[in-house]
């Protein structure tokens, strides 16, 4: 069973349009779950009308953050039983149509990674300053942790159930987006085999970013402390 992991917060203006998109792909046996911190926008309202066999809702109503939401996501898929977890994000950033290529990839990888910085891969419609604090984040993640991926920070994800195991997501600490980095340094401390296959990075369909420049910045730190 393949279950696609979404955390959500104030995603109403993108979250049907998201579901379709995926439910489209017509993936057999696959299953889409939104994890959603009570969004004060209805996110989680419209997802619930559109509860079905295959699309499921996670309503977590306190301790908010996007780490926890990520964590408890986690936990959801392998309890009910995911052979793959695709982990993406609500706002067309991250569009469906990798999502096949991801899964494939987990044939032959522990975890697959959605890359800008491959060949086919690439970053539009982003400013120059985030690009450059994006990829300054890049090389300072390969370089701190060692980890050799060309984008570490990609939040497009697929890992196998063995995988996920053994990253045991009930141990993770991060409570915000950190954790995806959190979650890629202990696979490569498990020594998983990542791999990656490319994507085409988009600017989000519509709403606003939850991840600024200030926070990039400061998560500089946190990787010293993950790694030391």
């Amino acid at each position: 069973m393949i279950y696609v992991m979404i955390p959500t917060y104030n995603e109403a203006s993108n979250i049907e349009r998201l579901i379709k998109a995926i439910l489209d792909l017509k993936i057999p046996n696959l299953r889409i779950v939104v994890v959603d911190d009570i969004s004060p926008d209805g996110t989680w309202m419209l997802v619930q009308r559109m509860r079905k066999r295959n699309v499921e809702l996670l309503l977590r109503r306190k301790n908010r953050g996007r780490g926890l939401a990520g964590r408890e996501g986690f936990m959801y898929c392998l309890d009910h039983g995911a052979d793959r977890i695709v982990e993406m994000d609500g706002d067309f950033s991250h569009d469906p149509k990798y999502i096949p290529s991801l899964i494939k990839a987990a044939d032959t990888a522990d975890v697959v990674l959605g890359s800008r910085n491959i060949k086919g891969g690439r970053d539009i419609e982003r400013g120059a300053l985030r690009k450059f604090v994006s990829g300054f984040a890049r090389l300072y993640i390969r370089i701190v942790l060692g980890i050799k991926a060309t984008d570490p920070t990609s939040g497009y994800r697929c890992f196998t159930r063995k995988a996920m195991e053994t990253i045991n997501p009930r141990t993770l600490k991060a409570k915000d987006p950190f954790i995806v980095t959190e979650v890629l340094y202990r696979a490569h401390k498990k020594r998983l085999k990542i791999a990656e296959v490319p994507i085409i990075f988009k600017q989000r369909a519509s709403g606003k970013s939850k991840l600024g420049v200030k926070i990039l910045f400061s998560n500089f730190i946190r990787i010293l402390k993950l790694r030391f």
